[in-house]
C-alpha cells in the first residue's frame, strides 16, 4: 500500500525553524535584559555610595555636584534601558510564544495524518486476513460440498 506524503511537512519543517530562530531570540533578548539590569544596579549602587567630602573650595564643590548629578541620570539612564530591554525580551518571549503554538498546532495535525495512515495499514491488513479466512471457508465448504456430492452418486 502507498503511502501518502504528509502534505504540510514542509510548512511543519518551516515553522519549526522559525521556533527554533524565536528562542534563539528570546534568549538573547533575556541575556541582553539581565545584563542590562545588571549594569543599571552597579551605577545605581556606585551612586548610592558617592560621598561629598565636608569642605571643597567652590569650585570644586560645584564640579562634583555636577558629576554627581551627570552620575544620577546615568544611572537613572541605565535602569530606564533595563527596563526598555525587559519589555523588549517579554515581547520577544511572546512572539516565541506564538512560533511555539504555530508549530505545535501542525505537530498535531501531522500526527493526526500519521494515525490515520497506520489505521488504513490496519485496516487492509485486517481485510486481507479476512479474506484469507472467507476464502479458506469457502474452499471448505466446496471441498465438503463435492465430497458429499461424490458419496451420493456412489
Amino acid at each position: 500500500m502507498k503511502r501518502a506524503a504528509f502534505r504540510l511537512q514542509p510548512v511543519l519543517e518551516l515553522r519549526r525553524s522559525e521556533e527554533r530562530a524565536a528562542a534563539a531570540a528570546a534568549a538573547n533578548a533575556a541575556n541582553a535584559a539581565g545584563e542590562a539590569a545588571r549594569r543599571a544596579t552597579e551605577q545605581e549602587a556606585a551612586l548610592s555610595a558617592a560621598v561629598l567630602p565636608r569642605s571643597l573650595p567652590a569650585g570644586s564643590f560645584v564640579a562634583a555636584m555636577v558629576l554627581l548629578r551627570t552620575a544620577a541620570t546615568d544611572a537613572a539612564d541605565a535602569r530606564a534601558l533595563a527596563t526598555a530591554q525587559a519589555e523588549q525580551a517579554e515581547a520577544v518571549r511572546a512572539e516565541w510564544t506564538a512560533a511555539a503554538r504555530r508549530t505545535k498546532a501542525l505537530e498535531r495535525l501531522a500526527e493526526r495524518h500519521r494515525l490515520a495512515q497506520q489505521r488504513a495499514v490496519d485496516v487492509a491488513e485486517e481485510r486481507a486476513t479476512d479474506d484469507l479466512v472467507t476464502g479458506r471457508a469457502a474452499r471448505a465448504a466446496a471441498t465438503d460440498d463435492s465430497e458429499r456430492g461424490s458419496a451420493w452418486t456412489r
